[in-house]
């Protein structure tokens, strides 16, 4: 049986989206982002120079969740659970066709990190840029600079982006919650989510932040 974690409107689970997601019901958006599959747990980047990157990269330990990318099939089955869907790292999978890719420009630099990040979306719209900067050391706002905590972690603004723009949407999912950036940023919101994580680790992590986030939240209110 899955650990079940509820913090104000968030409900964390900790175990396999592939057992968990036919347990829970339609929400309104899944915004995730799966591992592609490109070895980011075996710690390859660290302490390794890219180019002319500020500083060298953040040592996260090694794991073993980014092996292999997911089976199509789950992907697939992750974004049916939701009315719209946005899942980055788009290009390294197969979905159908769409108008509304999401571009991250992360403002990296001269160096041999991707200029960019594309999320796969079924969003009725045009595609759309969002830009910053995620430079190692250097982020887009320096006063209020995030704890970047897992190796593929997603700045909180980003993911906020990607609820706002999805239509109507106040129940969030994340069947590949990760270190929790899709929650955090459901709290600032006021959205409803439901993140799933197989790594007790960074579920534990996941927790601790959301956690804050709503802490924040009643702080200002």
């Amino acid at each position: 049986m899955a650990d079940i974690v509820t913090i104000g409107d968030a409900t964390l689970i900790l175990g396999d989206c592939l057992d968990i997601l036919p347990t829970l019901g339609k929400v309104d958006a899944v915004i995730t982002d799966p591992p592609y599959g490109i070895g980011a747990d075996r710690n390859l980047r660290a302490n390794k120079q890219h180019g002319s990157a500020a500083a060298p990269s953040k040592d996260y330990g090694v794991g073993n969740w980014d092996a292999t990318p997911p089976d199509q099939a789950l992907l697939d089955r992750c974004v049916s659970a939701g009315s719209w869907a946005a899942v980055w790292g788009g290009n390294y999978f197969r979905f159908d066709p769409s108008a509304c890719w999401l571009v991250w420009d992360k403002d990296n630099g001269d160096n041999g990190y991707a200029d960019c990040e594309l999320a796969w979306s079924n969003y009725p719209r045009a595609v759309r840029k969002f830009k910053w900067r995620w430079m190692g050391m250097l982020q887009e706002v320096m006063s209020q600079k995030e704890d970047r905590q897992h190796p593929t972690q997603k700045p909180v603004a980003l993911m906020g982006w990607c609820i706002e723009l999805a239509p109507q949407s106040k129940s969030i999912l994340d069947p590949f919650m990760g270190s929790g950036t899709t929650g955090v940023a459901c709290a600032n919101l006021g959205r409803k989510f439901i993140g799933i994580e197989i790594e007790e680790r960074y579920f534990q992590i996941a927790c601790e932040r959301i956690d804050n986030a709503y802490r924040q939240a009643r702080m200002f209110a």
